[in-house]
């Protein structure tokens, strides 16, 4: 009798138990100095293991590296994972300065197929390109140097890069391929003004790209724009130095898909050589751009306010005799005001080949004040629809509503 009631208790007393026990609703944290992270030697494989745990969890998790500098090298985070993960990089990572200490096909920090990412933290990464900038051969060669990005984000959806700072890539800031529902904001990126081919934030093969309230100056263009790209939105943007937001190039490799929504608004530009630019190469291949829209651009010193170029050919690698046979249609330009630091302030040169559609020109008021005269456009193979102040004059003889 005494077994029996003892056995129930027993019963009763797991039962109990198995109810109290209840599932944590905060995020798993896996701190990367729990993973054997120090200061002293390189973090790459502390970050892998803490990232294949937080990958596997069943409910939202967050890999910390916490304060301090650490070494770093290439890194790659693959999902797909079974909960969303957030990357809170509180640290400055510091990158391999030697170029061939990195493998030259994969980038620095690499994230793919994430559903639910979050890249945070206030941290850096320093991608110590200096030494890299002098080996890039881009004006000796067809081919640049293989050099690593600092960061490569493919094929995440919904996922967020926050409050994080991109320092002396070798190559690209950061790149995007693949992705979509993609938001940046509030992101620094920096790189003096001789790191060539140090494109702040190039997007390409992807839809829904939010960028937000970010600070970009570098030494090529502050947000480049690759082909199959559908609905990016720059807002709040500050640009300078670099080479301005350009979509392009473009028309170089065959079978190139459509960019199609590109909507750059409240932007400012200072001491860059471009503004807003579209470039297409001549002797090109068939191409579509098409719904480009420009509106609340403050421009600093710049020295090409607006352009369209297509007969963009850098180092003279290409054949100018041939027209480019990228369409460009639906461009908007509107409310662009500031100071030029050419005369060229505005420069609408379209292609022969397939002239400009569809272009809307408005509210310009842009001076020069240099020796040579004015401020200036040029306008080839466009006839656009001109609105409100026209300073410089647009497009002389368009028509004008």
């Amino acid at each position: 009798m005494e077994l029996k009631f003892t056995s129930f208790a027993f019963l009763l007393l797991f039962f109990a138990r198995i109810g109290d026990a209840q599932p944590t609703a905060s995020p798993g944290v896996f701190d990367v100095t729990k993973y054997g992270a120090t200061t002293n030697g390189d973090i790459s494989k502390a970050v892998l293991d803490a990232f294949k745990e937080a990958c596997a969890a069943t409910s939202p998790s967050t890999i910390v590296i916490p304060k301090g500098t650490y070494q770093m090298n290439q890194v790659k985070l693959q999902g797909p994972c079974k909960a969303p993960v957030e990357l809170q990089v509180q640290a400055i990572l510091k990158a391999p300065s030697d170029p061939k200490q990195l493998s030259a096909d994969i980038e620095w920090l690499t994230v793919n197929y994430i559903d639910r990412f979050t890249l945070s933290g206030g941290g850096v990464f320093d991608g110590q390109g200096k030494q890299a900038w002098g080996q890039n051969n881009c004006k000796d060669s067809k081919s640049c140097s293989n050099l690593p990005n600092n960061l490569s984000f493919n094929f995440l959806t919904n996922s967020t890069i926050q409050d994080i700072t991109s320092q002396d890539s070798k190559l690209f800031h950061i790149n995007v391929n693949g992705c979509k529902n993609l938001t940046f904001i509030r992101v620094n990126i920096t790189a003096p003004q001789e790191s060539i081919n140090t494109d702040g934030i190039h997007v390409a093969r992807s839809s829904n790209v939010n960028i937000t309230d970010c600070v970009i100056g570098t030494g090529d263009d502050c947000i480049s724009v690759g082909d199959e790209l559908e609905q990016l939105h720059i807002t709040r943007v500050t640009c300078g130095p670099g080479h301005g937001i350009s979509v392009g190039s473009l028309g170089k490799t065959p079978g190139e898909k459509p960019v199609v929504g590109v909507y750059v608004k409240n932007c400012t530009f200072i001491n860059t050589d471009n503004g807003v630019r579209v470039k297409t190469w001549p002797a090109s291949h068939q191409g579509v751009v098409t719904d480009l829209h420009y509106e609340d651009i403050i421009v600093q010193n710049v020295s090409n306010p607006i352009v369209i170029d297509q007969v963009y050919c850098p180092y003279n690698q290409c054949n100018k005799d041939l027209p480019s046979k990228v369409k460009i249609s639906k461009v908007s330009i509107k409310n662009i005001r500031g100071t030029s630091r050419t005369q060229d302030a505005v420069l609408l040169l379209c292609s022969k080949g397939a002239p400009c559609d569809g272009v809307e020109v408005g509210d310009i008021d842009i001076t020069y004040n240099g020796k040579e005269g004015p401020a200036k456009s040029s306008c080839e193979n466009v006839k656009p629809k001109l609105v409100g102040k026209q300073n410089p004059p647009i497009c002389a003889g368009a028509q004008s509503s």
